[in-house]
């Protein structure tokens, strides 16, 4: 059977504690056997549909060509997770960004993004899918395509890990998403403000997408060779 590093998951001191079991059983379990103990015949993803806005929430999953189950999930972020590290990598090594905010900025997107593909591909290890070959055009040496093309990617990311939290079916991988997609939500508010779009541009709630929606999305950039 297909296994998830979940200890490599559960590195982090928040995540670990979050995933501590409660007399035996997971905080996830003990809530949701909780709201059925009261009466709530709900589903784990009918749990989340009831508390969070529809437009969060998408159905579709990552091709089977990633993986089963959240071994797919994971894999699926690892994808746009190679994809941002590698366009932050490129830049960083060509050295042209000069805009000191956005110097800040890329300095701290190329060691999160890093550290993100680090930390899902310690999670998954053998199951791991490869790094696909990226062609950026030329992009991470202007700076104002840089910055524009920095927008896209974070705030497709946003959408991409929110549109898989209602397949994932660990409780500890959708803390491990919830972790990442955290910083991916600071990094997209932070190159919005610099960009004047601002800091939530679809309000006060952000929309999950399909993985099939993303993937078609990262396709039309051309980046994938």
């Amino acid at each position: 059977m297909d296994q998830i590093n979940l200890e490599a998951i559960d590195t982090d001191g928040a995540v670990r504690e979050a995933a501590q079991e409660v007399a035996g059983e997971t905080r996830m379990s003990f809530l949701r056997k909780g709201a059925l103990g009261a009466g709530a015949a709900l589903s784990g993803g009918a749990i989340l549909s009831a508390l969070v806005p529809t437009t969060a929430l998408a159905a579709g999953r990552p091709p089977s060509t990633f993986g089963a189950g959240d071994i797919g999930i994971l894999n699926f972020a690892l994808t746009l997770e190679y994809l941002e590290s590698s366009f932050y990598n490129e830049a960083t090594s060509h050295g042209k960004i000069t805009d000191p905010k956005l110097v800040q900025l890329l300095r701290t997107v190329t060691e999160d993004e890093n550290a993100h593909v680090r930390y899902l591909k310690n999670a998954l290890g053998s199951h791991a899918i490869k790094k696909p070959r990226f062609d950026f055009h030329g992009i991470p040496s202007d700076q104002s395509k840089f910055a524009a093309t920095t927008y896209v990617l974070e705030n497709t990311g946003v959408h991409a890990y929110l549109g898989q939290a209602p397949n994932i079916q660990s409780g500890k991988v959708l803390l491990a998403a919830a972790s990442i997609v955290t910083v991916e939500a600071r990094h997209a508010g932070a190159i919005g403000l610099y960009l004047g779009k601002g800091i939530a541009p679809n309000g006060p709630f952000d929309d999950g997408l399909a993985a099939a929606r993303i993937l078609a999305d990262v396709k039309k950039t051309g980046f994938l060779k």
